[in-house]
């Protein structure tokens, strides 16, 4: 299985977004529609939301539906509200050594990501991150100092909501500190559960437990996995081996002869590490995220790549991953 991650930089002018989204779209018109049509809210309810919930972003996304065509269902899509379910794994860990640091494994499905790496400046603020949906964001940094990323929270309930990366596209866009990520993050409605950390250049840290049938839960608490407290969906806990990598990660920060190298080096091994793509929750990539320098390096088994925000440079990068047993655990 092979995916060639692109390092792209969107202009004024959206060109190459509109390429893009010519390229992708026919997949995620099949995934949009895959519950049937009648599922999904029409287009003014889709742009009423946006309006509601985030303003700062209702002139972007006006501009990104022009520039996907101004079709009815692309501008659905593009809202990304009350989406289809869709579920990942994912580990991540905010790390207070010389700088602070997110580091963070992406496990999905090779044949279902999009491999691809954003540099925007939508609004006001220059944002870095890799993306999904076409201008979502899975995890990033901006140029404001503040890092972010999610997980999957281990429930099946489903709710009236944003798709996740939209949200963190928001706070990305108009958030500078954890504080004000937080009382974001908990004023948006999500349509699923997840877990998303934040830490900015000061080293401020924290963790946001959301869901569509609950309020949102913000702690102190620098690593997720998949689950939030007590186990809720086993059958994906023991398939994502949740509680053995929360576990890893608690033990690796409080180990007083744990250093930053020996952090991220272990996301390359079990149990953050898995191999088993074929069931959907390989990990597809490391990510490590400074807040203060304004990078982001992306590691595989056999390369890695350095980004930036002031010093961005488009690209590609072909990785081939290695299906087998699932190596979590």
């Amino acid at each position: 299985m092979e995916l060639t991650f692109q390092a792209l930089e969107i202009d004024k002018a959206g060109r190459k977004w509109a390429t893009l989204f010519a390229q992708l779209w026919p997949a995620y018109r099949r995934w949009y529609l895959s519950d049937g049509l009648e599922q999904r809210p029409t287009y003014v309810a889709c742009r009423d939301a946006i309006a509601a919930h985030m303003p700062e972003l209702l002139q972007t996304y006006e501009r990104l539906c022009d520039w996907a065509g101004g079709g009815d269902l692309a501008a659905r899509f593009l809202s990304l509200w009350k989406p289809p379910a869709y579920i990942s794994g994912c580990s991540q860990v905010v790390w207070l050594g010389e700088r602070p640091l997110l580091i963070r494994n992406y496990d999905y499905a090779p044949a279902l990501s999009d491999g691809l790496i954003m540099k925007t400046r939508f609004g006001r603020t220059s944002v870095l991150a890799m993306t999904d949906c076409m201008w979502g964001v899975l995890d990033g940094v901006n140029e404001r100092g503040l890092a972010i990323s999610l997980t999957f929270g281990g429930r099946k309930t489903v709710g009236p909501g944003f798709g996740i990366p939209l949200i963190l596209r928001y706070v990305l866009e108009t958030c500078s500190t954890v504080a004000q990520a937080t009382e974001t993050l908990s004023s948006i409605p999500t349509h699923m559960a997840y877990n998303v950390t934040v830490v900015d250049r000061g080293g401020r840290f924290a963790t946001a437990y959301l869901a569509p049938d609950r309020k949102p839960v913000v702690k102190a608490v620098a690593y997720a996995t998949n689950h939030q407290g007590r186990i809720e969906w086993h059958d994906h806990a023991r398939a994502t081996a949740t509680l053995e990598r929360e576990q890893f990660l608690h033990f690796r920060i409080n180990d007083p002869d744990m250093t930053e190298d020996a952090l991220i080096a272990a996301f390359a091994k079990p149990p953050l590490y898995t191999n088993a793509y074929r069931t959907g929750f390989g990990t597809i990539y490391t990510a490590v995220y400074d807040p203060v320098a304004g990078t982001a390096r992306f590691i595989w088994p056999d390369g890695s790549w350095d980004l930036s925000v002031d010093g961005f440079a488009e690209g590609r990068m072909p990785i081939t991953f290695q299906s087998g047993t699932r190596a979590v655990g």
